[in-house]
């Protein structure tokens, strides 16, 4: 699946559970984006929510930036780096994430950072419009 599919699939299921909660308080909806809630109450938001397991090794998980308003993406390539293309990068250049690269390929690789999903995190950056707290990761537009 391409990036920007994921994105915009991703959120579209965002929007469906934020209008769920749109009587609700930003504390609460943090709250309720919790990975023990969610898995509970959202089975379909995350693939990995069937088997109950987490994206990240990190006991008090949010959901609520499953995606990174760091992370930057473009399906046709964000530049040339020697002989592979950049398609994704972190914007921060987080010191817990790393580039997996291929032969002629390079993608951002998350997996180590928790940047997104801390609670301090999340309030600081809060939109109820998911597209709106990530409309700078979409080079392609």
């Amino acid at each position: 699946m391409s990036y920007i599919k994921w994105y915009e699939a991703h959120g579209k299921k965002h929007a469906k559970i934020m209008e769920k909660l749109k009587d609700k308080s930003v504390d609460e909806v943090i709250e309720y984006f919790r990975f023990d809630n969610m898995v509970e109450k959202e089975p379909d938001f995350c693939p990995l929510y069937e088997e109950n397991k987490k994206c990240h090794d990190y006991e008090e998980l949010n959901c609520y930036f499953c995606a990174c308003p760091n992370f930057r993406f473009d399906d046709d390539g964000v530049k040339k780096q020697d002989d592979k293309t950049l398609y994704s990068y972190c914007s921060i250049d987080s010191k817990d994430g790393a580039q997996f690269e291929g032969e002629d390929y390079i993608h951002q690789n998350c997996a180590g950072c928790l940047v997104p999903h801390k609670e301090r995190y999340i309030k600081k950056h809060f939109n109820r419009n998911w597209f709106e707290a990530m409309k700078n990761v979409n080079l392609s537009k």
